[in-house]
């Protein structure tokens, strides 16, 4: 099963790119190093793991990978909280990505 580029790959890709400044900003500006590397690690993850399941080369390979990435979103939301509770993320902030996390794990839990 083959997932042309699409809106999830997209929405993954511009998801990625919000968690990477983010982590970039909270290890400069509030020299926070561990709980950033793990959002960095999970919310990266996300998109690329939906873009190996875009080249899988069976439809279980396929839904494997969709798994993971679904689980990386889990995980990404419970980072963005605990940054959040910690106050090393702004509210504004943490609920736009939070946002975005729960809606790509909506479409990723549909597979």
């Amino acid at each position: 099963m083959k997932l042309k580029k699409n809106p999830l790959q997209n929405k993954s890709y511009d998801f990625a790119l919000s968690i990477v400044r983010l982590s970039k900003n909270l290890m400069i500006v509030n020299k926070e190093f561990i709980l950033s590397k793990q959002l960095l690690r999970s919310g990266t993850s996300i998109g690329a793991n939906v873009v190996e399941a875009n080249g899988a080369i069976s439809k279980a390979d396929f839904s494997s990978k969709i798994s993971i990435a679904y689980k990386e979103c889990l995980e990404t939301k419970y980072w963005l909280s605990l940054l959040k509770d910690s106050e090393d993320v702004e509210l504004k902030e943490f609920t736009n990505l939070f946002k975005r996390a729960d809606e790509l794990g909506k479409i990723l839990f549909q597979f």
